[in-house]
């Protein structure tokens, strides 16, 4: 009995990894806080669980394709050669199955049950990260960061459909904000691996051009993103609260990125301490949706 427990816990956790929850919790991070903005309150309950989980679903049905995919490259990357279709603890077709479950349940979850416009959304999701990035980018070019993390950005578009049925400006320049954001998030990481992805014939940028090249693209994106971020004041329009926090924490990353600049012009100064810039976006993200969400909220008390 102990043995059959161990080896059901074992599975349902290879089916847990090919979803990489990980990397889902930054995407709903951004989803319930474009909700609030788009609703000027709270939602609702149901609203928010129901997309929550159809978009759970959406994002793990994209990583498990994404594995089956990828699983010859990685099987020769020091952090990817762990995965469950690399190890062999799920085959490539029961992958397979699982991943087409996941994306029809999460289409169907949230045409019948939230909008179809925001099922539409997430088919487009879909198609760029499966077929747009995995399938066509990735592999050939390095800009594959830039135009494939289009995808990512979807989950606001998603959150705000699900609220209103429809798009607006307001999404759109959240779309934008995390589509500028998404290099210097993940080129930090790039360099960090650059040996794996050289090994993984995976034209990362960082394995293409120099570090100070990279820094200066991250210098660029950054600036672009903490514009848009400014730009939702007006027309929002956004408060106090998130007016303070988007100037604050933008400085701050915008400011980590041309250190890490400096740093690659000048190596003799100091670590380039690329991962400091990645863990940093993270928590640029993370605070700027919560001022989105916390910001409709004070306006009502004020």
């Amino acid at each position: 009995m102990a043995s059959a427990r161990g080896g059901l816990r074992s599975r349902v956790g290879a089916y847990v990894a090919l979803m990489k929850l990980r990397v889902v919790e930054l995407l709903l991070v951004t989803t319930v806080p474009t909700m609030i903005l788009a609703a000027g309150g709270w939602p609702g309950w149901l609203l928010v669980v129901l997309t929550l989980v159809g978009g759970t679903a959406a994002a793990g049905a994209a990583n498990a394709f994404n594995m089956v995919y990828d699983r010859d490259i990685d099987a020769v990357m020091n952090r990817t050669r762990n995965r469950p279709l690399v190890t062999g603890a799920i085959t490539v077709r029961e992958a397979l199955v699982f991943a087409t479950a996941l994306a029809l349940v999460a289409v169907l979850w949230f045409g019948f049950l939230v909008n179809w416009v925001a099922a539409g959304f997430t088919v487009l999701a879909l198609l760029l990260y499966v077929v747009g990035y995995t399938m066509i980018l990735k592999r050939r070019t390095p800009q594959n960061i830039i135009w494939g993390g289009t995808a990512g950005c979807m989950p606001v578009l998603i959150g705000w459909s699900a609220v209103t049925g429809s798009i607006a400006w307001e999404a759109v320049i959240l779309f934008g904000i995390i589509f500028f954001w998404t290099p210097p998030h993940y080129w930090p990481l790039s360099m960090k691996f650059k040996r794996d992805y050289e090994r993984a014939g995976v034209p990362m940028l960082p394995v293409v051009s120099s570090d100070s090249t990279v820094a200066w693209h991250m210098v660029a994106h950054a600036s672009a993103m903490v514009a848009l971020s400014l730009l939702l004041v007006p027309v929002a329009p956004m408060g106090l609260v998130y007016t303070v926090v988007a100037v604050l924490a933008g400085g701050y990353f915008l400011a980590s990125c041309v250190q890490l600049y400096r740093r690659a012009r000048h190596p003799e100064k100091g670590k380039l301490a690329a991962m400091r810039v990645f863990h940093g976006s993270i928590t640029y993200l993370t605070i700027l949706f919560v001022a989105i969400a916390v910001d409709p909220f004070v306006a009502t008390l004020m």
